[in-house]
């Protein structure tokens, strides 16, 4: 056991819930909720949003500008492409309920916006631990305690989304759509040229 040579990005937690009709379909709910305690641009929560109930345009909300702008062209942009480009962010607050036994409520609440992430009926969970380019196209590596729900529910000013929590292998492990992301960390080598934002 020893020390992890590579450089801190960020940590926190980067919960997931997604939502289909079926596996073949289009997602009807595509959330990352982000919750982080360290970063080069200090701490705060992101919502990058995508459903049905908003006419399948993805959103960004927040309540640190700074810090949701260096995750949407970072981190969030070296997993997909959905939230590229000049996307505005939408201020807002953010809160949390429950625990990872029972059911685990994120609520953000904007000017003109209630969204509610509701994951219950967990199964047990899977610790990640991926070293940059363990994936080659993926220079981050990342520490995760992933916790896949069999059931959740996104709400979006009262109207409940359509879709269900679909299977999902998690490593070899039992896994689904719907993920608690907690104790996550992202990390970067010191000599890759991103490494210059990392801690």
């Amino acid at each position: 056991m020893g020390a992890d040579p590579n450089k801190i990005c960020v940590s926190g937690e980067n919960s997931f819930l997604r939502l289909g009709e079926s596996e073949d379909a289009d997602p009807t709910v595509e959330m990352s909720h982000w919750r982080v305690v360290a970063s080069c641009k200090g701490v705060g929560h992101i919502l990058f949003a995508k459903s049905v109930l908003s006419d399948g345009k993805p959103r960004i909300y927040s309540d640190n500008f700074a810090l949701a702008r260096w995750l949407q062209e970072g981190i969030q942009a070296s997993m997909r492409d959905t939230y590229s480009g000049d996307l505005p962010i939408i201020e807002a607050e953010f809160s949390k309920s429950g625990d990872m036994l029972t059911s685990w409520t994120e609520r953000v609440v904007s000017r003109e916006e209630e969204i509610v992430l509701v994951w219950y009926d967990f199964l047990p969970p899977v610790q990640v631990a991926n070293q940059p380019f363990e994936n080659p196209d993926q220079p981050y590596g990342v520490y995760s305690l992933l916790i896949p729900a069999r059931r959740a529910q996104l709400t979006f000013n009262g109207e409940t989304a359509p879709g269900r929590v679909l299977a999902r292998d998690l490593f070899g492990r039992e896994g689904t759509s719907c993920c608690l992301a907690l104790s996550e960390t992202w990390t970067i080598p010191p000599d890759h040229e991103w490494a210059e934002d990392a801690l």
